[in-house]
C-alpha cells in the first residue's frame, strides 16, 4: 500500500559529505521503523544506520559511528542519512526499508524482510 523511495546519492571525493533521504507514499513514516542498508559492488547488504518507530532510538553499525547520523524531518515526511568523511569504503547502493522490528539494532541486523526502496547510488572517489 505504501513505497519508499532514496535519494541523494551521487558523487562525491574522499572526506565529502552526502545527505540521503527516505520518503514514502502515499503513508507518513510517523511510527515506523527505518534503517539504511548499504551494498558494496558484489557484496551484501548491511545495515549501517537505523531509527525506531515510536521512540527515535537510533543504532549506528561501527563501521560509520562518528560519521553518519540518521533523523527524522515529520514536516517533510522524511528519514534522512547525513554522511560525513565519506571514504571509498561507503561505495555503493544504499537502500532504506521498513520493517516489524522490536528495536533500532534489530532492524540493522535484520534480514532481506521488509519493505526496499530501490535504492541511490553513493560513489566516493579516492
Amino acid at each position: 500500500q505504501s513505497q519508499l523511495v532514496e535519494s541523494g546519492g551521487g558523487l562525491v571525493r574522499n572526506g565529502g559529505s552526502l545527505r540521503l533521504s527516505c520518503t514514502a507514499s502515499p503513508q507518513s513514516l510517523d511510527n515506523y521503523n527505518i534503517g539504511w542498508f548499504h551494498q558494496a559492488p558484489g557484496k551484501e547488504r548491511e545495515g549501517v544506520s537505523c531509527i525506531s518507530g515510536t521512540e527515535d532510538s537510533t543504532y549506528y553499525a561501527d563501521s560509520v559511528k562518528g560519521r553518519f547520523t540518521i533523523s527524522r524531518d515529520n514536516a517533510k515526511n522524511m528519514v534522512n542519512l547525513q554522511m560525513n568523511s565519506l571514504k571509498p569504503e561507503d561505495t555503493g547502493v544504499n537502500y532504506c526499508k521498513t520493517d516489524v522490528v522490536a528495536t533500532a539494532e534489530a532492524m540493522c541486523r535484520g534480514g532481506p524482510t521488509g519493505y526496499w526502496g530501490q535504492g541511490t547510488q553513493v560513489t566516493v572517489s579516492s
